[in-house]
């Protein structure tokens, strides 16, 4: 079993820092549009294991598509998306985190699971 840890993670130009709490146990990788032209390796989290200690969520730029269920947040500076958050489907709020931009982690001893939310 893996244990839940603290990670620093931010933007490129660190406008937006945070911490969040996590196992990191598998990241997922999508092939949905967004997520394949971003690249990004993804995990998710409760409100409660995510901490935003720079900057405001409202002076992101959210960019959102389809259902409109995924805020897809990114800094208005450095334009690098390092989390975003949604609606889970048990209708509570989520965010997800872009492993890519935490701290301290080493991408090759990540778990990654695709995801096909190309068909979805």
């Amino acid at each position: 079993m893996v244990e839940s840890m603290s990670h620093h993670g931010s933007c490129h130009c660190g406008q937006f820092r945070y911490r969040v709490e996590t196992e990191l146990a598998q990241v997922i990788s999508c092939n949905c549009s967004i997520c394949q032209r971003k690249g990004q390796l993804l995990t998710f989290v409760t409100p409660d294991a995510f901490e935003l200690l720079s900057g405001k969520e409202s002076d992101l730029t959210i960019y959102q598509f389809n259902k409109r269920v995924i805020s897809h947040a990114f800094c208005p500076v450095c334009g690098i998306s390092s989390f975003g958050w949604g609606t889970g489907r048990d209708g509570n709020k989520m965010f997800s985190i872009n492993a890519r931009c935490l701290e301290d982690i080493d991408l090759k001893s990540l778990n990654i699971v695709e995801f096909d939310g190309k068909s979805r």
